[in-house]
């Protein structure tokens, strides 16, 4: 055994070993030892005061990963009496005297055996450790007291189904860690073991309360962990409270924007200390906004200011107008930082409480000789607009006299914010932006296109006439379109001509996303410019093959996609058959990588020349399927992750962490995603545009949409999916029906399952209106009667929750925080809310309509809910949707020239129906001339 422990004390120093051979080697014959094995060497090894520190912290890391990954596989069979032995020698190696860094690795490793040894119903498994941890509260030792609390932070949910009655002693515990008397270290730890037990009973307001008056103590040691500057920990725990618990902080509120105010507003505090001390105050006003309103409206006053000479935190680099590549700015930077904060604070509080701060500060920025100073103006009202829209909308004049002037600016930085913002303001304010400064914004941005010495301004411009005309009434844009085009051509020639000499192409790419936006809002009117333009994009995409290349290949591929649908087939036809020659050209010569731009561009632009080309487009699938189904179904890399596998690679830009809390992160590569989600979109045109000419895929295409529909790694993806069911069933009725109930039944169950377990409602609402259209495509028995009683629990289910958020609803307009932002928030919530109501009138409205009389019923077993609708303290829009389903059943009635005696009986049981009976009897209906 000791031979066999000193071979594993080698095997951990051939894991630390700086050479990769080795190391590799080491890995490969660690990973094929037994787990049982490795789990008694890496305890001996962590036991072990001889061996290097070094040596016995990778032992605890290797344990507690082992633990995380195979500790049921290896626990469960071993006799009770080696559990116990097990439980025993991770407890005695808390109790050694160890430097702190490895303390908290081995905290580490007995936190995870606590984690696993709660199992599924809350039942603790050891409870010795529960003891250990009280006994720890009145020991004089204060390592054992740190150590408990950390384990407590890492594990809060350790007491199981016994917590109710442990409650008070774990208050009285943390109570006692908390007291200015203990230990610094172990204050800090109490702290940490605070916000974990809050955050896990997020939910739980009783909880909540009862721990309510420890929170100014959190707040105190908080504020000295952060005047030490050491430790982030405290403050970004505050964070996660500020995100997920705000209303428990509502009683320290002015305390925490006083501490966060003072360090936010020292220049001379490290900048990563201001940046959480700013997430601190946004996350509070973006998850309490009303509570913010309310009791902390003067520190907004002063935030604001501060957030906006942030913004003006920029480096003079004179290459920077220049640069043909465009870098991403950095996340950390304080101006980036600092204008994301704008924004969320102006869509967190509302425009009332934000604007006239920004306002106040505006003017004297724009008029400063500082450019900085002009640029942070511009891109801050770039930031206002979304969150102040309605304030904003009425001031836009004013704001666009100040703006326009800065298109002249001498300085490059100044002019290109001066494009951002009436780019995103154009956006914002659509289309009211269009019609009103359409004589100042077009002529003001063809100017700037003329800005040859300053690239990048030239490029923005295109970008922000791109956003104006996306949104631009067609009968507006046509005015000026000899001049733009006269423009966008002349640029075109004189940058292709750049990129055959030079190399550059930034203005390029723009010019040609211009062109192609242009042509999609004009349509017919384009074609006067198609033959000029056309030559040069077939060149550029013929020729455009180099990896430097690709995202101008990309962009010119859409343009011309664009241009063809904007003029029509009869104009695209000469053209349809080089083009898509050369598109298919570039999956014939081999796969692209996942992370190609010419991707997405080549899979959309496939689906515009179905539209354009119709039933002509069949002979291209067989060549568009293979690489379109490839992308649809590409699997996302993702991984789970503990909090130092995160700290390795979160500075990855392709991957996203989501923290599970108990040391685990979820990750997933988000390169590919977008173009998944187009894939499966073009999927959808393809079964909608080709009918049964797509038949011969519909089988394929359904086998891998609906597993799609619960990806929720990507909200497209599931739309996509649900969005093409009714389309695919459609296409396969020509294949019969013995075919197609076999597809239905193959859809119905999963769809079902995913309308009941959508977490996000605009989702849950496509999901609600496939359902709809898929009874309306398959028509009259599709439903089993046990697939029907689904249907019907998913009805009573939405319409239950409709009642109960309403409920809430009138609630929260009682809260002492209640305000007009707060009306607004809830506005938009009953929006939401009635939108889905839609979706379930949709669903009503198909039965109906596929089962006539035969759905009656079953209707009966929900009337109630609509009924209800009908009440006239309800809102309008519910009584709108309670009409509209009732005139559905009345409609079916009247063109079944049902017995009206028998309707009547039914409606009569019901006092509200007679009402409606009434109404929609004496109210013009479309349906009355069909009887």
């Amino acid at each position: 055994m000791a031979a066999d422990q000193a071979q594993f004390h080698q095997l951990l120093n051939s894991l630390l070993s700086t050479d990769n051979e080795v190391r590799t080697q080491a890995e490969e014959t660690f990973n094929s030892l037994p787990c049982e094995g490795k789990v008694t060497h890496l305890l001996g090894a962590v036991q072990n005061p001889q061996m290097t520190e070094e040596a016995r912290m990778m032992a605890t890391v290797l344990l507690r990963r082992l633990f995380s990954a195979e500790f049921q596989d290896f626990y469960n069979p071993l006799p009770p009496e080696s559990k116990e032995q097990l439980k025993q020698q991770v407890l005695l190696t808390l109790q050694q005297n160890e430097s702190p860094s490895m303390r908290r690795k081995i905290c580490e490793v007995v936190a995870e055996v606590a984690r696993n040894l709660i199992d599924d119903d809350g039942n603790n498994q050891w409870p010795e450790f529960l003891q250990f941890l009280f006994q720890c509260a009145s020991a004089p030792n204060v390592q054992l007291q740190e150590s408990a609390l950390r384990i407590f932070s890492s594990v809060p949910g350790i007491f199981g189904n016994q917590q109710n009655q442990h409650l008070q002693l774990i208050k009285q515990m943390l109570i006692k860690y908390l007291d200015p008397s203990s230990d610094p270290e172990v204050r800090f730890q109490a702290v940490r073991a605070v916000g974990a037990f809050i955050l896990l009973h997020d939910k739980e307001d009783d909880v909540q309360r009862q721990f309510n008056d420890l929170l100014p103590r959190v707040i105190m040691i908080t504020a000295e962990s952060i005047d030490q500057q050491d430790d982030q920990t405290l403050i970004k725990l505050l964070i996660d409270m500020a995100e997920s618990v705000p209303k428990y902080l509502r009683p320290q509120l002015e305390s925490i924007f006083d501490m966060c105010m003072k360090v936010f507003s020292s220049p001379d505090v490290e900048d990563s200390w201001r940046h959480l001390a700013l997430e601190v105050m946004v996350s509070l006003s973006e998850n309490a906004p009303a509570m913010v309103r309310k009791r902390a409206e003067k520190y907004v006053t002063s935030l604001i200011p501060l957030v906006l000479q942030m913004m003006t935190d920029l480096e003079d680099d004179e290459e920077w107008s220049v640069s043909d590549e465009i870098c991403e700015d950095d996340t950390s930077d304080n101006n980036v930082i600092a204008e994301s904060a704008l924004d969320r604070l102006a869509c967190g509080l509302g425009g009332k409480a934000v604007l006239p701060h920004i306002v106040n500060n505006i003017p004297n920025m724009l008029s400063s000789p500082d450019w900085k100073q002009r640029h942070a103006a511009l891109m801050a009202i770039s930031a206002a607009g979304e969150g102040c829209h309605k304030q904003m909308e009425a001031m836009l004049e004013n704001i666009m006299q100040g703006v326009l002037k800065f298109l002249m600016d001498p300085h490059p930085r100044v002019r290109y914010a001066a494009c951002n913002a009436i780019g995103q303001m154009a956006t914002d304010f659509a289309p009211i932006f269009e019609k009103k400064f359409h004589e100042q914004v077009i002529p003001g941005l063809l100017s700037l296109l003329d800005d040859v010495q300053n690239p990048r301004v030239q490029a923005h411009a295109g970008a922000a006439l791109v956003n104006f005309s996306e949104d631009c009434p067609k009968n507006i844009l046509t005015r000026y379109l000899d001049g733009i085009m006269a423009k966008l051509e002349n640029i075109l020639t004189t940058k292709f001509n750049e990129l055959v000499e030079k190399g550059t192409k930034l203005v390029l790419e723009q010019v040609v996303t211009t062109i192609a936006s242009v042509a999609d809002t004009t349509e017919k009117d384009f074609v006067g410019y198609y033959d000029r333009l056309m030559p040069c994009l077939k060149y550029i995409i013929q020729n455009g093959n180099t990896e430097e290349l690709r995202l101008l290949r990309g962009k010119t591929i859409e343009c011309v996609s664009l241009i063809g649908l904007a003029v029509g087939a009869e104009k695209f036809m000469s053209d349809a058959s080089d083009v898509m020659d050369m598109l298919l050209k570039t999956h014939t010569e081999g796969d692209l990588p996942d992370d190609d731009p010419q991707t997405s561009y080549l899979i959309s632009a496939w689906a515009r020349i179905c539209k354009i080309l119709g039933k002509q487009f069949e002979q291209y699938l067989p060549l568009v399927m293979g690489p379109v189904m490839r992308t649809a179904s590409m699997k996302p890399e993702v991984a789970l992750l503990d909090n130092d596998e995160v700290q390795d690679v979160e500075s990855d830009n392709d991957w996203q962490f989501v923290n599970l809390g108990e040391q685990q992160n979820f990750g997933i590569r988000t390169a590919g995603l977008e173009d998944k989600a187009s894939a499966c979109e073009m999927l959808v045109c393809y079964a909608r545009e080709l009918k049964d000419g797509f038949a011969n895929y519909a089988e394929e295409v359904v086998r891998l949409m609906v597993p799609m529909l619960k990806f929720y790694f990507h909200d497209g993806v599931r739309t996509a999916a649900a969005e093409s069911l009714p389309y695919l069933l459609d296409c396969a009725k020509i294949k019969g029906p013995t075919y197609l109930e076999g597809m239905w039944l193959y859809i119905c169950p999963e769809l079902l399952k995913a309308i009941d377990s959508e977490p996000e409602a605009d989702v849950q609402a496509e999901l609600l209106h496939s359902l709809a259209k898929c009874i309306e495509t398959l028509g009259a028995a599709c439903l089993s009667k046990e697939t029907m009683d689904e249907v019907l629990k998913i009805i009573d289910k939405f319409m239950n929750l409709h009642f109960q958020k309403e409920e809430k609803r009138a609630l929260a307009r009682k809260e002492e925080d209640y305000d007009e932002g707060v009306e607004e928030q809830l506005a938009e919530e009953d929006d939401a809310d009635i939108y889905l109501l839609s979706r379930i009138s949709d669903i009503v409205h198909s039965l109906f309509l596929s089962y006539k009389e035969g759905f009656l019923p079953y209707f009966q077993q929900v009337v109630p809910h609509f009924v209800k609708l009908l009440d006239p303290s309800r809102t309008w829009a519910d009584r709108q949707w309670g009409l509209c389903i009732f005139d559905d059943l009345i409609g079916e009635f009247c063109l079944l020239m049902i017995n009206l005696y028998l309707f009547l009986q039914f409606a009569l049981c019901v006092p509200l129906v007679r009402l409606v009976w009434i109404f929609v009897c004496s109210y013009p209906r479309s349906f009355s001339s069909n009887q």
